[in-house]
């Protein structure tokens, strides 16, 4: 039976109030560490209600279960003590939570019937008491337990009034003693030997051997961690309990033993990576300087080729004069999807705001109602609040990857458009590159030297934290806080590139090394928002912050950092390791929550935005994919099954409009849009002696994108107000 360890985590969460840290290992006993407040599970394998109630047992003994050495005072065998410790702890727990009353019903139950207990041709009532009293406390609803009104049920009866642990220490001796008593009695010559006498004669072959090869390894794992407490012996004894252990709780070793038997043998050991703190010094490459290495550049390159002409007795050329002119036919044609957009922002917003709007009464008489004081009441002068409009702030963040070079400039179209809507509204806005090349070695012609790469780390690496490459960074190439002539001037720079990448007409020239395609650290990219978030949203005073992806795919999940020892060096060494769908997770302790990594390959940039969601719930996380036409079938169906509803919608959307918006994954909405499609051009032109069926075919490829790009921008808005 399938059962969500996340939701599990959850659970005892909940019914510990506070923000635990669960995590499910391979190990055999449960344990839980007070000072770092680590609960630590098995993986079982069995049924949710099994679960539920381990883990609300678990959870018991974390809340109620005191962390002292009691056993260097009191000369009681653990086993006895966990008896008392666990009726204890589950009268606690049910109280607290009386819900939890039937899923411990129905999880004893089902241990019964499983025979957990080991029950199954044992004559019960011949068990000595304090196996008696366990099964009484756990499995009494479904197994007849006979007690001896006068020598055994006043025991029971304080048993079952213990409050605190202090009482519990002292039931737990009283009932050893009466146990020991019991042995005592029928160790004289004319005593009968009751039915368990077979086990305890077997048992005691393991001789005085065995007895102190167990009093070692309970004294070790003492001194490893005397912060565990451990399931079914959820108190560690001190050396001078070693001679008690030949009086045992033969059914508590049973449930151990069985519950040894629960843990999932075919799951490996789950691994909790954690999310670390960027610093943005070394993280983010500053806008102005981004764009004096990419001035500086074009500027030589311009003046190469005009040196080179002039040698050979030529006049010199402008390379850049034909991307540019497409950019500023760009620019004009884009103008009306931007007043498109700034329309209907304008509209959403002032609908909004008179949606929350609020009519009161002033406490001033309306004259002009005065003449109706017979049969209206109402005769007070009203008026009507509209409350304030939300600060907005936009941040982007452009895939600057080597798969991006064929649909890097109608990415760059799109993204423009929104600038200059964000210009135009007055909205802040930040537009970040991620990229492994900016820190790379280069040659700066400015210092006239060789510049070697600077790879300092921009987090600090402890192991069980996320790793992060070193060259990674995020290229601020576009802000508001630079005026709209040097925007005009950044974005000519970047158009250049997006052409040149994209083999333009006209792209006769080289780009900066530095500002060279890379692979895909998007995973990285949603780290770093972590660090640029608050700090965007603090500077500029913001309630409501959009977060735009513009992305051709998703990336490889991170590895996480692990010490290990290599033989060959002195010191442990910090390396780093994958993370495995199925057995892995990204924990988050400031909000106390774990996300799981299944086995999709787009899984883990899902689980980073569920996280960037939860750390901001005033934020949208928008995904903007431009699609080749021939990749859109097999992105949809990464998020959507053959044929369901879902799947059918959104192909009806694209064989309609070529755009889609995908709900169910990780962003809040990922629009699907039509490369073919936005590399046309939205204006209506054709040539003078065009025939008709040019005519026809101009006139619908303009509606057509202009279809398009209203519809994508609607619904993004709709997501921005």
């Amino acid at each position: 039976m399938y059962v969500s360890h996340e939701i599990k985590s959850q659970l005892a969460k909940l019914l510990a109030t506070e923000d635990l840290v669960v995590e499910h290992r391979q190990i055999e006993t449960a344990q839980f560490n007070v000072h770092t407040r680590v609960l630590t599970l098995p993986v079982w394998d069995t049924s949710n209600v099994v679960y539920d109630m381990l883990v609300g047992h678990e959870v018991g003994h974390a809340l109620f279960t005191p962390d002292n050495d009691w056993f260097l005072e009191h000369d009681i065998p653990p086993q006895f003590v966990n008896v008392v410790e666990d009726a204890r702890i589950e009268k606690l727990m049910k109280r607290k939570y009386p819900g939890l009353a039937k899923t411990f019903f129905g999880g004893y139950k089902e241990m019964n019937e499983n025979d957990f207990f080991d029950l199954s041709g044992e004559d019960v009532s011949s068990m000595n008491l304090a196996d008696r009293v366990n099964l009484y406390f756990k499995v009494g609803n479904f197994v007849d337990i006979n007690f001896d009104d006068q020598k055994e049920m006043p025991l029971v009866h304080t048993i079952a009034e213990c409050e605190t642990f202090e009482d519990v220490l002292i039931a737990a001796e009283t009932l050893y003693k009466h146990c020991k008593k019991e042995i005592d009695n029928d160790d004289r010559p004319d005593a009968p030997i009751p039915p368990q006498e077979n086990f305890e004669s077997e048992s005691s072959q393991q001789n005085s051997e065995t007895l102190d090869s167990q009093d070692s390894e309970n004294s070790d794992s003492e001194d490893e961690s005397q912060d565990s407490i451990e399931n079914n012996s959820q108190v560690t004894p001190g050396s001078n309990a070693g001679d008690n252990d030949e009086l045992e709780v033969t059914t508590a070793n049973n449930l151990e033993e069985k519950l040894k038997d629960l843990i999932d043998q075919r799951s490996g050991d789950s691994v909790y990576a954690e999310i670390p703190k960027l610093d943005s010094q070394n993280l983010i490459a500053k806008n102005s300087d981004v764009h004096d290495v990419i001035n500086e550049w074009f500027t030589l390159v311009q003046r190469t080729s005009n040196q080179r002409a002039k040698s050979h007795g030529m006049d010199g050329i402008d390379l850049y004069s034909v991307v540019d002119q497409l950019f500023y036919d760009f620019k004009k044609s884009a103008q009306k999807e931007v007043n498109y957009l700034v329309k209907e922002f304008e509209c959403k917003k002032a609908a909004d705001s008179y949606a929350r709007a609020s009519t009161s009464r002033t406490g001033v008489l309306d004259t002009a109602k005065l003449h109706t004081y017979r049969y209206n009441e109402d005769l007070f002068k009203k008026v009507t609040v509209l409350p304030d409009g939300k600060n907005h702030g936009l941040i982007f963040v452009l895939d600057w990857s080597g798969s991006m070079s064929n649909v890097l400039r109608d990415t760059c179209k799109q993204l423009f458009n929104l600038i200059w809507f964000c210009k135009k509204v007055s909205i802040p806005f930040e537009v970040y590159a991620f990229t492994n090349e900016w820190k790379r070695s280069h040659y700066s012609h400015k210092l006239e030297k060789y510049v070697d790469a600077d790879l300092t780390p921009s987090y600090k690496k402890k192991e069980g934290f996320l790793s992060i490459d070193d060259s990674f960074s995020m290229m601020n190439i576009f802000t508001s806080q630079v005026p709209a002539k040097e925007i005009e001037k950044q974005m000519i720079n970047i158009w250049r590139i997006a052409c040149y990448y994209g083999n333009v007409y006209g792209s006769r020239y080289s780009v900066p090394e530095r500002l060279s395609l890379s692979g895909t650290p998007l995973n990285e990219a949603l780290v770093s928002l972590h660090t640029i978030l608050p700090d965007f949203q603090k500077t500029n005073k913001l309630q409501k912050v959009q977060c735009i992806v513009l992305t051709d795919g998703e990336a490889n999940s991170l590895s996480y950092h692990v010490t290990v020892k290599r033989p060959w060096e002195p010191e442990p060494f910090l390396g780093t390791r994958h993370l495995y769908p199925g057995e892995s997770y990204v924990r988050d302790r400031k909000l106390g929550t774990t996300y799981a990594i299944q086995g999709q390959y787009r899984c883990f940039t899902d689980v980073m935005l569920r996280n960037l969601k939860d750390n901001f719930p005033n934020a949208n996380f928008i995904g903007i994919r431009v699609l080749a036409p021939r990749d859109a079938n097999s992105f949809i169906r990464s998020y959507c099954d053959f044929g369901d509803d879902e799947f059918d919608r959104i192909q009806k959307d694209w064989k309609k409009s070529r755009s889609f918006n995908i709900k169910s994954s990780g962003y809040d909405a990922y629009f699907g849009m039509s490369s073919a499609t936005l590399s046309q051009e939205s204006e209506f032109e054709v040539d003078g002696g065009a025939t008709k069926a040019k005519i026809k075919s101009a006139f619908a490829k303009s509606l057509k994108t202009k279809k398009l790009n209203k519809k994508v921008l609607g619904e993004f808005i709709s997501l921005v107000v």
